[in-house]
């Protein structure tokens, strides 16, 4: 199912990136803060933040993957995107701008995230995080997510990471499968 062109939620607006957009999103994958949590890329060059945004960029137009700008006020304060799919799962990741933290965002915007892949016909959302990253945590468990039985450590930017795993399922898939068996 194609995803929405546009997400709104109460405060928030959840679409595509456009080329003005450039400056702040470079201000985001280029941020220490940032990059401490969400794995980004280290660019040794202005053209490769260009090449990422322009990346996201067209993914965040195609229903070939899950990518969005957050919006507050007309303004970008961060992104959501896939990090791996298949038919009945989807893993996203999510950023919020240093500057906006700890108003609610990440979570408003996850929740209507999770709202609109279940209406896409994924039956799992899944996120992780870096096990010390407790504001990320909170995020999804107030998005509805439960912490899993999956782990994995991964080395990122010299350092080896703890990273947890949370899962939301769809509430009425067990009822659709045997609607479909029958």
């Amino acid at each position: 199912m194609k995803k929405s062109k546009e997400i709104k939620t109460k405060r928030l607006l959840l679409k595509s990136f456009d080329s003005t957009d450039f400056e702040v999103m470079k201000s985001l994958l280029c941020n220490n803060e940032i990059s401490k949590t969400y794995m980004i890329p280290t660019f040794s060059s202005e053209e490769e933040v260009i090449k990422l945004f322009r990346t996201l960029k067209d993914f965040s137009t195609s229903d070939d993957h899950f990518v969005y700008g957050i919006y507050y006020r007309g303004n970008l304060i961060g992104f959501i995107n896939d990090t791996e799919t298949d038919a009945e799962l989807i893993e996203v990741g999510y950023v919020i701008s240093p500057d906006m933290k700890n108003q609610g965002f990440a979570t408003e915007a996850l929740i209507s995230a999770i709202q609109e892949l279940f209406r896409m016909g994924y039956f799992v959302v899944r996120a992780g995080c870096f096990e010390s990253n407790i504001a990320s945590k909170r995020v999804m468990e107030k998005s509805g997510m439960q912490l899993i039985d999956k782990t994995e450590d991964v080395e990122y930017r010299g350092e080896l990471h703890h990273c947890i795993y949370f899962e939301i399922k769809q509430e009425y898939r067990d009822l659709r499968v045997k609607k479909t068996i029958n």
